[in-house]
């Protein structure tokens, strides 16, 4: 645990990077951690773009408020959820479930039900924002797991989440970009944020034990 500690400890929103690649063996790594990021139902309703073209990333970023750390990073990681929960999705999920455990689908009918169930009772809407949240939980994973890399990782919401559907062809994908988070390293010669003491709340206001 110390060493999870440590890296979250070194970890923050870098303001400025100093545009070195970052190796592929850590790029790797951080995905495999989105990969095995839990999610409800286990379903992952979202879909992330690995984005390393400089030129892509140069049209990313005035669509990002301008954010330096869209171009001066590696890559750029988009967190996309699905904007609908359909039965395919569905589907898709039983079969592949079945395939991976070995078993028939039928034995899985119980559980397709369920969620077919969950899906068709909610507005399409109601299903994006639920997509949404699952794909928020692999975002903080990734967090977490590129502190562990010792790559620095910077959240964003600050972008027109329509451009940018629009830029990377998204709403033909069925998907609504969600966030976005660049990956890089750190130019601590002009970040002005890079030598701040980390700011958190104090523990006893942040938790209470009952």
């Amino acid at each position: 645990m110390s060493k999870i500690l440590e890296s979250l400890e070194w970890r923050y929103a870098s303001k400025r990077m100093n545009g070195q690649k970052v190796p592929a063996d850590k790029v790797e790594n951080i995905l495999e951690a989105i990969r095995l990021a839990p999610s409800s139902m286990g379903l992952q309703p979202y879909t992330v773009l690995v984005i390393e073209d400089e030129e892509l990333r140069k049209k990313i970023q005035p669509i990002a408020m301008n954010q330096p750390q869209i171009v001066e990073g590696s890559h750029l990681l988009v967190f996309a959820a699905w904007d609908d929960i359909t039965p395919e999705h569905i589907s898709d999920y039983i079969s592949h479930t079945a395939s991976v455990r070995n078993m028939p689908e039928e034995g899985l009918a119980d559980f397709k039900n369920t969620l077919l169930s969950i899906a068709a009772k909610n507005t399409q809407e109601q299903n994006f924002v639920w997509a949404a949240k699952q794909a928020y939980i692999a975002f903080g994973t990734a967090l977490i797991a590129a502190a562990a890399e010792k790559v620095d990782a910077t959240p964003m919401e600050g972008f027109d989440s329509v451009a940018l559907d629009e830029l990377l062809s998204l709403k033909e994908q069925g998907l609504r970009s969600v966030t976005i988070m660049p990956l890089g390293y750190r130019d601590t010669e002009n970040d002005w944020l890079a030598k701040l003491p980390k700011v958190r709340r104090q523990k006893e206001k942040l938790f209470i034990v009952q």
